[in-house]
């Protein structure tokens, strides 16, 4: 797809989030498809906590070695279990990774060519900043029946564990009011949801001469 400018353009950045099984990823990966520029802030932070990361250094200092996998990695399952038992080990842990994470995210944002840049931001409900960053926020949304029936089916997750996450998450009803879409994802099979994502792109991003 070719870009037209950001200065001619409507809607230049959205922010895309969902909870954890909601099928956020495949519509980041359509979106990509009609010709977005993807930053996404999860693969960033998994880049930043892997052996030599650049986060790796202060998690080490500030968790401990118990912290850190046999590799040097960010032990992910043990800080989620430390995160979910801690609050204070949570707000620790996002003062050493969010200005990192938002670092990179620019530096990302800023080799789009001048596509409409799609930030996929899990958190983005809990975060002013990342709701004033981004002109339009697209919410892809299902119920928690389905999120966990999804989430268990992941190597490693249990039906328990993807409720713990899903607890630990904004409410759905806080995610939609900060909507300016939502797509329902009960059900959809991925081309139906192809079929969603590239309605709201025609909205929002019409083509030169259109009426929209």
């Amino acid at each position: 797809m070719e870009c037209t400018p950001p200065s001619l353009q409507r809607v230049a950045t959205i922010g895309l989030t969902g909870g954890i099984g909601s099928g956020k990823s495949t519509a980041a990966q359509g979106l990509v498809a009609l010709g977005a520029h993807l930053v996404d802030t999860d693969a960033i932070a998994r880049a930043l906590t892997l052996p030599g990361g650049a986060a790796m250094p202060a998690l080490a200092a500030e968790f401990g070695a118990d912290a850190l996998a046999a590799d040097g990695a960010l032990d992910r399952e043990k800080m989620r279990r430390l995160v979910f038992a801690d609050p204070g080990a949570k707000a620790r842990l996002e003062a050493m990774l969010h200005p990192l994470i938002g670092a990179e995210a620019s530096r990302q944002a800023a080799a789009s060519g001048g596509c409409p840049v799609v930030f996929d931001v899990p958190l983005l409900t809990e975060s002013s900043h990342w709701r004033a960053r981004v002109d339009r926020v697209l919410v892809i949304d299902c119920d928690e029946a389905t999120q966990v029936a999804r989430v268990s089916q992941r190597p490693g997750w249990t039906e328990e564990a993807a409720r713990r996450v899903i607890a630990q998450q904004a409410p759905r009803a806080a995610r939609r009011a900060i909507a300016d879409a939502v797509i329902d994802n009960d059900g959809l099979t991925i081309e139906q949801l192809r079929i969603e994502l590239r309605a709201l792109w025609a909205l929002w991003f019409p083509a030169p001469g259109g009426s929209a």
